[in-house]
């Protein structure tokens, strides 16, 4: 008897949560990804700014199903998809037949159609970003060390991050901390204290998904570590010299972008409806309207909660439409009834403030400050794979806590700023 093929598209927090749920079902599992490792993606921000090294949040996918002969991995990218012969399409030529698809694809950077700000102002979704901006961010002191002109040391000395969600908020105030705590006693002709850290928002406050008291408490904390928080203001042009927020414009050498994603192309490969956004509107099974067999879920999915407001994108929703999904294919496979339509059930919005203070909002209970920095800290050591990796991660936050100083900071490749840009 032929074994029915499932093939899991993304080996993210939604793809790796539904091959957990689909084990023991007796079916061929294909996990397809164009990385060979599953990224914690919360915690990347910290590899960019010298806090982690790489091997701390990533594990190769392999080393996840090694135990599992009922998972094939396969390391390549998905280009298109035949739904009517039920082929997917890989990049390298090849066609992997399915009985059943999950495509758990994610999020790429958007930049609201100027896509010629990309290079200028690269964003941080992939390790390859956030080694790229670690770079950037560790030449940008180099380079002031070595600048003749006060006008060039300055630009090299601010810093531009757009965008002031979760990502944005946090990057800021780790780069201000590296600058002012760090890297300080190690340069002699600059004063990185003096280091310019703007983070640009252009609506009205910070963490706008938060409630206003914390958002108010986060922009404070921002500007007690030396950030410059500007919000109310787009940012409108991005050169390699620098930023315009509205008409004012900011010399400014190492540019972060934080501010939008666009959902990958799997609507386009499946030929199912997607909102502006290009996410894939599924129903309320996380399946696509004209196919039971296609699900799509995580960043890739608009799903509508019961308030009309589509579920976050982010790590905890993607776990929990992974682990429904799972449950959907095992009953149709055992021929049982269906689970209830999806229901996101939202654990809180948790976000840091460099290493002293964090904002978490769990709806009707609100932190702030040092207890909940301990939270944040707990709570993602809780979620990371394997013992090692929480002992590495925990023991590295002990050290820069104790001591001050980050363990990751590395500059691997010899490029310019100019050449990168």
């Amino acid at each position: 008897m032929t074994k029915h093929r499932i093939v899991v598209v993304g080996g993210g927090f939604g793809g790796v949560q539904t091959v957990h749920g689909l084990k023991g079902t007796g079916t061929e599992i294909t996990l397809i990804d164009r990385r060979n490792h599953h990224l914690f993606q919360p915690l990347l921000y910290q590899v960019a700014t010298t806090l982690l090294a790489t091997s701390e949040i990533a594990w190769p996918i392999r080393r996840l199903y090694r135990d599992r002969p009922d998972v094939t991995t396969i390391l390549d990218e998905v280009v298109d998809v035949d739904t009517t012969a039920r082929l997917v399409k890989l990049n390298s030529g090849q066609e992997v037949p399915y009985d059943t698809l999950v495509l758990a694809t994610g999020a790429r950077h958007a930049y609201f159609g100027r896509d010629e700000w990309e290079k200028l102002a690269p964003g941080l979704k992939t390790l390859e970003d956030a080694t790229t901006l670690r770079r950037r961010i560790l030449l940008a002191f180099e380079h002031a060390e070595m600048a003749e002109k006060t006008a060039d040391r300055d630009a090299l000395l601010t810093f531009a991050i757009i965008g002031a969600g979760p990502t944005g908020v946090e990057m800021a105030g780790t780069i201000a901390e590296l600058a002012q705590e760090v890297l300080a006693p190690e340069f002699r002709r600059i004063d990185t204290k003096r280091t310019k850290v703007m983070l640009i928002e252009a609506g009205p406050r910070v963490l706008a998904a938060f409630s206003e008291d914390l958002s108010t408490y986060a922009q404070s904390a921002l500007e007690k570590l030396g950030v410059e928080v500007r919000v109310g203001q787009p940012v409108t042009a991005i050169t390699e010299d620098g930023v315009t927020v509205g008409e004012t414009f900011i010399p400014c050498r190492t540019v972060i972008w934080a501010a939008g994603v666009q959902a990958s192309p799997a609507a386009q490969w499946i030929g199912a409806e997607a909102d502006r956004a290009g996410r894939t509107i599924v129903g309320p099974d996380l399946a696509i309207q004209n196919d039971p067999n296609i699900f799509v879920i995580g960043d890739t999915a608009f799903v509508k909660q019961e308030n009309g407001k589509p579920v976050p994108g982010i790590a905890p929703a993607a776990k929990q439409q992974g682990s429904y999904v799972a449950r959907v294919i095992k009953a149709r496979l055992a021929h049982k009834t269906a689970p209830a339509p999806f229901k996101y059930f939202h654990q809180g919005s948790l976000a840091t403030i460099g290493k002293r203070a964090a904002v978490i909002d769990f709806g009707k209970i609100k932190l702030k400050g040092g207890l909940a920095w301990w939270i944040w800290g707990l709570a993602h050591i809780y979620f990371l794979i394997g013992t090692r990796s929480r002992l590495a991660v925990a023991w590295s936050w002990l050290w820069i806590y104790l001591s001050g100083q980050h363990s990751a900071r590395l500059i691997t490749q010899k490029e310019t700023l100019k050449d990168e840009a």
